[in-house]
């Protein structure tokens, strides 16, 4: 469920992050359907179906919400809101209005995967957007540690005003670089996605991320332990973002702690499904409360935000369980 304003719904590019979204979807083998009770897009948007809604606020979805999980029972939600609150008369309670979002649709959905975006630039009021948005990393890390299926996106970063198309919705590219952005969230949470995830014939242009994904890290660790693997899923000029997948050997894993090294001038800001203790240099991450335990080949992901350069991988990661 593609759920928000008009920059879901597509006003200067009907569509809008959805036509590329679904092309990679179909590039990558993925089986997927859009659910909402509005639809628009051109012929090469496969399903035009989605809860973009034209100007309106956080509270305004807040008041619908619960109808349109009830109707349409996704499993994954795309959530990018909060523009409209930026003009108006109190941008300062957005994110108490947005934590309030988060909680009732995790309370309608709780097995749905909810993806929460910081909002795009704005030509208006950056200063507001940067406060609203610093303040998101916070909202999704503790309704994460409470155990809810939420998951940060970085979205702010990967566009600038230059691809706006009205200095509030993006132009064709902007729409194209917020897709690659859903695209690699999506693929960094085991589940989200429908069926498939290898083409059947590779495609003849395939999809070119806004950075490429670090490749995950070799395992270690014995059989029957668990192994680390890591990744970048988004960057930019001053951080990046980056999930850990720990995956369970031959045996289950009741509690597990991962160590790496970060490089200089790597500093986590905000980190989530996990514990960390220190943010920079040799680092460890244990698990939550809710994720410890791992089935036997079983798998389960932390992820956090940083600021420096993401194509330094950190060093000696590795995954040991009590």
């Amino acid at each position: 469920m593609p759920l928000g304003d008009s920059i879901t719904d597509g006003l200067t590019v009907p569509g809008g992050y959805r036509i590329d979204l679904w092309q990679k979807f179909v590039a990558g083998g993925y089986t997927v359907d859009f659910v909402g009770s509005l639809a628009n897009g051109p012929a090469s948007l496969g399903d035009h179906d989605h809860e973009g809604h034209s100007g309106w606020t956080i509270a305004q979805i807040d008041a619908n919400v619960v109808g349109w999980l009830r109707a349409y029972t996704p499993h994954t939600i795309l959530l990018h809101i909060g523009t409209n609150d930026m003009y108006g008369s109190d941008p300062a309670g957005a994110p108490a209005r947005l934590s309030t979002l988060i909680d009732h649709i995790t309370a309608e959905a709780p097995q749905a995967e909810l993806f929460v975006a910081t909002i795009i630039p704005l030509s208006c009021c950056d200063a507001t957007v940067r406060g609203f948005d610093a303040q998101i990393p916070a909202i999704v890390t503790s309704k994460a540690n409470a155990g809810k299926h939420v998951h940060l996106v970085e979205m702010y970063s990967a566009l600038t005003t230059a691809d706006l198309a009205d200095g509030v919705h993006p132009n064709a590219g902007g729409y194209s670089k917020m897709a690659t952005v859903w695209y690699n969230a999506l693929r960094s949470v085991p589940g989200s996605l429908g069926t498939g995830g290898t083409p059947t014939t590779p495609p003849t242009t395939p999809p070119t991320p806004t950075t490429s994904p670090t490749p995950s890290t070799s395992p270690s660790g014995p059989a029957g332990v668990c192994t680390a693997g890591y990744q970048v899923t988004n960057s930019w000029g001053t951080g990046f973002q980056a999930e850990v997948t720990v995956r369970a050997g031959s045996s289950p894993v009741n509690g597990w702690t991962v160590r790496m090294t970060l490089a200089g001038g790597q500093t986590i800001t905000n980190l989530w499904n996990g514990v960390n203790t220190g943010t920079s240099g040799a680092i460890s991450v244990r698990n939550a409360s809710y994720n410890g335990s791992v089935a036997a080949g079983g798998t389960t992901t932390f992820g956090f935000v940083a600021n420096g350069n993401g194509g330094s991988i950190p060093t000696g990661i590795g995954c040991t369980s009590p």
